[in-house]
């Protein structure tokens, strides 16, 4: 199995803190008051030390910084943060992609120019919607005074590759409200638009509010209906749907997500963090002091796991049709040494018979219809584990 040997070109980082708590986030995110910062990123360090002894990188693709909030950091923890960064991972690919996560009101051009300077060429900005009265209830501290604020200064500081996440299926959100939203993102022009739905997450207030019914959620077929409207728009503007949530102009695909979805191989560091490395799949400590503790005698992990051949081959499928190109069977043979219908023929079978899935030239894609019920298909290729692959 080709993840075995497979050395990362992807790296994600993980920073917990964050300003406040969104309501709907069950992210492994604390609250920035009062946190040991410094020593959380010295334990960073500790852990990219170790991990590059342990599993010595080649070169480097896409590097992902993600959070809670990356830009809560000063400029000069930023600073900091990114020298170790190189210093460990440094061997860059000429056109690497580094991205950051960002919340807008979290950055200003010092600190932009710090990311700049640092290596970050690409800016994923948690907006979730241009309606600030939406913003309050689902708890965001942010305004789309500081969105605007946030691109500008990023534009002058020089960042041209820069994306931005919306949310649909919000409470009391209407397919107006999500138009009125995609009519003001559409006029920035951005490269790149990732628009998710609301998941109900246990362990945060949403979930508590739903479980008391105080929580006005769209109807299921409002929410659909907002789906197809977002799919519409972004096509008419020009943006190709690439991935069931992102749409981006040609060129402009965020090349580190698109890592997970080819199920490669990627470096996961920081509490919390997930990783991929070498056919085993580890989760990091997730409480901060818990985790920087841990760093101070090896690396921080809470579990990890050898992937046996047939949840790699679910993994694939499930993960690979999220692209809207969908699955290719040169990638499949390439990565197991077997022919892709020879494992799931059956499965594929049934689920172009039902309209969910299509054949293409190189392999098969999630139907018009297959993209609305997506978790359906991929539930059904869980069934492949009572699959006999020997």
């Amino acid at each position: 199995m080709l993840q075995q040997t497979q050395t990362p070109k992807a790296v994600y980082l993980h920073i917990p803190f964050c300003t406040n708590k969104c309501h709907y986030c069950d992210f492994n995110s604390y609250i920035l008051k009062g946190q040991p910062v410094m020593d959380y990123l010295d334990a960073l360090e500790r852990e990219m030390e170790r991990t590059v002894k342990s599993v010595p990188p080649g070169e480097i693709e896409t590097i992902f910084v993600g959070g809670g909030t990356p830009t809560v950091l000063t400029p000069e923890q930023m600073d900091v943060f990114l020298r170790r960064v190189r210093m460990y991972f440094g061997n860059w690919a000429a056109n690497i992609e580094f991205s950051m996560e960002a919340n807008p009101g979290t950055t200003d051009l010092e600190k932009l120019q710090a990311m700049k300077e640092g290596g970050v060429n690409r800016i994923s900005f948690g907006v979730q919607s241009f309606d600030n009265a939406l913003l309050e209830r689902i708890g965001r501290i942010h305004n789309t005074d500081d969105v605007y604020r946030s691109l500008e200064n990023a534009r002058k500081a020089g960042f041209t590759n820069m994306s931005i996440d919306l949310m649909f299926g919000l409470p009391k959100q209407t397919i107006d409200i999500m138009e009125a939203t995609l009519k003001e993102a559409l006029a920035l022009e951005l490269p790149h638009y990732s628009i998710y739905s609301l998941k109900v997450e246990e362990n945060t207030l949403f979930h508590s509010l739903y479980e008391r019914g105080d929580l006005p959620l769209p109807e299921e077929d409002e929410e659909v209906g907002m789906f197809l409207h977002i799919m519409k728009r972004l096509k008419e503007a020009g943006y190709g749907q690439y991935e069931i949530s992102n749409f981006a102009k040609p060129g402009y695909e965020s090349r580190h997500n698109s890592m997970y979805w080819l199920n490669q191989s990627y470096y996961g560091l920081g509490a919390g963090a997930h990783g991929y490395v070498r056919g085993t799949r580890h989760v990091n400590i997730k409480g901060v002091q818990p985790y920087i503790d841990a760093t101070r005698s090896g690396l921080p992990l809470l579990q990890t796991s050898e992937v046996e051949e047939v949840e790699a081959m679910e993994d694939f499928m499930m993960v690979g049709l999220r692209l809207l190109r969908g699955v290719r069977r040169s990638d499949f043979e390439e990565q197991f040494g077997r022919p892709l219908e020879s494992v799931f023929g059956g499965t594929i079978r049934r689920l172009c018979a039902k309209g969910l899935l299509e054949e293409t030239q190189t392999g098969y894609r999630l139907s018009d219809s297959g993209v609305l019920l997506g978790n359906e298909v991929f539930a059904e290729f869980l069934e492949a584990s009572e699959l006999k692959i020997g």
